[in-house]
């Protein structure tokens, strides 16, 4: 393949780096390299650079970096960085909510709720951004992303946008299929009128609860593992002996056991050692094996 910096570059009004470490990009805080990252200053720059990469370049998004973990050997690709770009977040009409996807979950949550809206509380309790949501269909305290999307926009690796219906797609939990190399841009959500100082409060509630629950303020990806059918991930990890178990700097947290903290300077493959730990672990004891949430990327060493 040939190499990207030895491309000329289009004119683009975002920064393109090299060898950009991703550690300071994921909330693990761990990590190689990226060959290339590129922070867009909107949609029109992420066009012409995908318009301007190798059709076989290994393409990497990034919005808080919550559900990530390059390995330490890096990513021999582009990373394009979400966080601060497509921040559109409009009401269309009584009901429906356009939201770009480098918009947070918090934020929507907040809105909905100052627009008098309710349904989209949960967002709250979203360590990311909608299109990392949307692609995954990500949840929290009883909410999915998807059962409130009508449409969505994506663009391709071509850099052309399309407009697709929800129905385009296959979801399930944490599972989102459909049209192959596009990623989402934005989405049209559906909520329904109601007290909004109601779900104000039940906001604060959510992440009163999440605080009290959760390691928070600890470098971490959020939950590691799916909760299997009719049982908690969290659950199995803890009863099969695991909570505070370490790697290297990587820890099964004391707080909840889905969780994985880089606790003391973890390489990605303290981090990644630990989940196929936990993984063993609980499948020999417990009968189940989990699956991960988070996206693990780059050569293995």
């Amino acid at each position: 393949m040939e190499a990207v910096r030895d491309m000329k570059v289009p004119q683009l009004r975002g920064e393109l780096r090299y060898d950009e470490p991703m550690s300071r990009h994921v909330s693990w805080r761990a990590g190689g390299k990226a060959k290339c990252y590129f922070v867009p200053a909107d949609l029109d720059d992420i066009v012409k650079l995908l318009a301007w990469l190798p059709k076989d370049e290994d393409i990497l998004w990034v919005g808080l970096g919550s559900n990530t973990l390059v390995r330490d050997s890096g990513f021999d690709g582009t990373v394009i960085a979400l966080h601060g770009v497509l921040i559109d977040l409009n009401r269309l009409d009584h009901d429906r909510v356009y939201v770009g996807a480098g918009v947070t979950g918090a934020k929507l949550a907040r809105f909905c709720a100052k627009e008098n809206l309710v349904g989209a509380e949960f967002f709250a309790g979203i360590p990311g951004l909608i299109g990392g949501a949307l692609a995954m269909n990500a949840g929290a305290f009883g909410g999915e992303t998807w059962q409130h999307v009508i449409s969505v926009e994506t663009i391709n690796r071509k850099g052309k946008l399309h407009q697709r219906h929800a129905d385009e797609y296959q979801v399930g939990y944490r599972h989102v299929s459909g049209p192959t190399d596009e990623w989402f841009t934005a989405a049209v959500f559906q909520f329904e009128q109601g007290n909004g100082t109601a779900a104000s409060e039940a906001i604060k509630q959510l992440l009163t609860k999440r605080a009290a629950t959760q390691p928070m303020g600890a470098a971490s990806c959020g939950s590691v593992f799916t909760n299997p059918d009719n049982d908690y991930a969290a659950r199995l990890i803890e009863a099969s002996g695991l909570k505070g178990y370490r790697i290297g700097g990587a820890a099964v947290s004391d707080k909840h056991a889905n969780f994985i903290l880089n606790d003391h300077n973890a390489t990605a493959n303290d981090i990644e050692s630990l989940i196929k730990h936990v993984q063993t672990t609980v499948l020999e004891k417990q009968g189940i094996k989990l699956q991960t949430e988070v996206r693990i990327v780059g050569g293995r060493t």
